[in-house]
């Protein structure tokens, strides 16, 4: 089993953010500028000695920590998205280009081509389109296949059988999708591969049903689950809590939080058909929710925990091998989204606990299951005096000389009360957050 962790690149200035947010804005502006908005409400999220790294250094000192950090606790790649739009124009390019002109970082990745439109529609903005998204036709495939040829050659890039693996984040919007595929198929075929591996996301949206066009399914945690399979009760509460809030907002002119439930609602539904179609599909987990610092009080809040986590990635991994999926993706929301509080980089509170739930649910799994360690595709776990010994409250320590990113991020999953343990016997314990400058917003 591998995991792919979902990447952000928002994380450096471009000149469009810079003329539609105001000069500096990055993810990381809207991380510190998030604000409680009920008790108990952690906000603003802060990484793990205020690392505010900034992805445009060429350098890659940023990539080269974080590809330390996720092959140790046994992460197998990132799925980058990708912002392409008709006529070429790209958006938070850099970073992805950066790690190409980097070979010797180990880590695999591939695309998650992310084809929305980007729009101004947070802290109750009006809709606002700031980069329309268009596909065109076959001579906007072809300029669109030969950008991300380059990738495709990469030894690291993740391929199956010798087909470039491309995720699409939303597929139903592709009205030519045939002809495009067809289009990058022949492409591919003429540079040496046997094609591309087309991975269509099941996301909010209806599920694309075409799957004759798909080599597979990936499960978008928890918007899949939560607009698909949780159970009808759940949703009704969900619901039925959010039109009390809506109409106590509109009557007493109050801003409180429009939703907020337990993670379990969605571990509880999220493993469930091994196929749409004939096809295969590639489960999905996530670390927490909170996109309250994009939505403030319009966001949601889904609590989890460290060992929620855990539990629902080792019954996803005991699932994969008694269905014999030992070579199979999992897909986890996400690697670094703190402007959504999905994000398994350490942080003040946590520090690394959501990376070591992933080690202990691939050793827990394998006890569990009689399996071996080594199918599970990440390093022999460790005795945890050797953990607690090796790591001396640090682990990793956070990348020197990385500037301070200025950003743009939404984030906060709602601490409540930890259980279990971490894999060097400590309980999981809730930790203050130091202060930082509050600051941003992001898209």
């Amino acid at each position: 089993m591998k995991i792919l962790a979902m990447y952000l690149p928002q994380y450096h200035e471009i000149k469009e953010n810079n003329e539609w947010w105001g000069k500096g804005y990055t993810e990381w502006t809207a991380v510190k500028k998030a604000k409680p908005i009920y008790k108990g409400h952690r906000q603003p999220r802060v990484p793990l000695k205020n690392n505010y790294y900034d992805l445009s250094d060429e350098n890659a000192t940023t990539w080269k920590w974080q590809a330390k950090l996720a092959k140790k606790y046994g992460i197998y790649g990132f799925c980058i998205y990708h912002y392409w739009f008709k006529t070429g124009v790209q958006l938070l390019e850099k970073p992805m280009e950066i790690l190409l002109n980097h070979p010797e970082i180990d880590i695999r990745y591939c695309i998650c081509w992310a084809n929305e439109s980007w729009a101004r529609n947070w802290y109750g903005l009006h809709e606002q389109i700031l980069q329309l998204q268009e596909y065109g036709g076959e001579n906007e495939w072809v300029n669109h296949f030969q950008y991300l040829l380059q990738f495709f050659k990469d030894t690291r890039y993740i391929k199956i059988d010798n087909k470039p693996v491309v995720n699409i984040y939303r597929t139903r919007n592709i009205v030519e999708l045939e002809g495009m595929i067809r289009c990058w198929n022949r492409l591919a075929k003429e540079n040496g591969f046997d094609g591309i591996y087309v991975v269509s996301a099941n996301t909010s949206d209806k599920i694309d049903k075409r799957s004759e066009l798909f080599d597979a399914y990936y499960n978008f945690e928890p918007e899949c689950t939560f607009h698909h399979y949780m159970k009808k009760t759940n949703q009704a509460r969900y619901f039925f809590r959010k039109k009390i809030v809506l109409f106590s907002n509109t009557i007493c002119r109050k801003k409180k939080l429009w939703g907020k439930f337990p993670a379990k609602w969605i571990y509880e539904k999220n493993i469930g058909n091994n196929t749409i179609n004939n096809k295969k599909v590639y489960f999905g987990t996530f670390v927490g929710w909170d996109n309250t610092p994009r939505r403030s009080y319009k966001g949601r809040v889904i609590i989890s925990s460290p060992e929620e986590f855990k539990n629902n990635l080792k019954r996803i991994l005991i699932q994969y091998r008694n269905d014999n999926r030992t070579d199979d993706f999992i897909y986890i929301n996400a690697w670094n989204e703190w402007g959504e509080g999905a994000y398994l980089e350490p942080d003040e509170w946590h520090e690394y606990a959501w990376l070591e739930a992933v080690q202990q649910a691939f050793a827990e799994a394998s006890h569990d299951g009689g399996g071996e360690r080594e199918s599970f595709a990440v390093t022999p776990r460790r005795s945890s005096s050797a953990i607690c010994a090796s790591r001396g409250r640090s682990m990793l320590s956070s990348p020197l000389g990385t500037s301070g990113a200025r950003g743009h991020i939404w984030s906060r999953t709602n601490g409540t009360a930890m259980h279990g343990s971490r894999p060097c016997g400590r309980p999981w314990r809730r930790r203050t957050p130091t202060k930082s400058p509050l600051r941003g917003q992001m898209l």
